[in-house]
């Protein structure tokens, strides 16, 4: 059964998860293309910090960065073992559950084209493209979307 709880993300498994996360990042995009929050940053009050595990093993990280007005979802990643198994869509209403709770009903990413799996996934769950936001800009390698949560 996948659980998608609460998780640390400076201690394993979750810190291993991010290490695979940004090892990819980094072998698939140039230093300036990659917006991937550290270790650290996760780990602050303003961010919420999710791992979906079966058992004892974990499969994929989320988290949820409140940035005042809109929520931005960061460090979302899912093992290649669990992918098509409902992890991320697990994710996602951990996310939304919890960006509904903190009074949030406008979600944002930062993403990439090749990453389609990942567009395929917020697509299917009711984002839509848009173009930059908060400090991002224009690069040619990002994809930015957006939804608004309904009400409950």
């Amino acid at each position: 059964m996948i659980i998608v709880e609460p998780g640390n993300p400076l201690e394993p498994p979750a810190s291993d998860l991010l290490d695979a996360s940004q090892a990819l990042m980094r072998r698939l995009f140039n230093p300036e293309e990659n917006h991937f929050l550290s270790h650290d940053a996760l780990a602050q009050p303003d961010v919420r910090f999710f791992i979906a595990r079966d058992g004892s093993e974990v499969l994929g990280t989320a988290a949820l960065k409140l940035c005042g007005d809109y929520a931005e979802i960061k460090s979302f990643f899912v093992t290649d073992a669990a992918r098509g198994r409902g992890i991320g869509a697990a994710l996602l209403r951990q996310v939304e559950d919890t960006a509904r709770a903190e009074g949030v009903t406008d979600l944002k990413l930062e993403t990439a084209e090749l990453l389609d799996a990942a567009c395929r996934l917020y697509e299917r769950h009711g984002f839509a493209r848009r173009g930059p936001f908060g400090a991002y800009a224009e690069n040619g390698t990002s994809v930015f979307m957006e939804k608004t949560l309904p009400p409950v």
